[in-house]
């Protein structure tokens, strides 16, 4: 679907599957199953695919790009903190990423352990 230009918004398919969005972005990207194997892995996302994804192109399905979807001026300030550089971290050590701080419009809403 990359392939044709399409734009591919990403998500969870709750309740068939966790909410967990860190575990659904290291299944975009390794196409891992549950029991170890790959799930036609040529067609897994590059970890800016899967990113991208999850924000900038959910927000246009939902038109809310102007809003929403990117760190950018004047739109609203949702930012998610986290433990590890998802970007950059092994493959295998993704899983293991957790949410350390998510600020909606603007305000602190969800501190780890806290």
């Amino acid at each position: 679907m990359f392939d044709s230009g399409a734009i591919i918004g990403n998500g969870t398919d709750v309740p068939v599957e966790s909410i967990n969005p860190i575990a659904s972005f290291v299944v975009s990207v390794s196409r891992g199953m549950k029991n170890g194997d790959r799930f036609y892995p040529e067609q897994g996302m590059t970890r800016v695919e899967a990113l991208r994804s999850y924000t900038l192109d959910n927000a246009y399905a939902a038109f809310e790009d102007k809003e929403k979807g990117s760190i950018s001026q004047g739109k609203l300030a949702d930012v998610v903190v986290l433990s590890k550089d998802i970007m950059r971290v092994p493959i295998d050590e993704l899983q293991d990423t957790q949410i350390d701080l998510t600020i909606l419009g603007g305000e602190v809403d969800y501190v780890r352990g806290i």
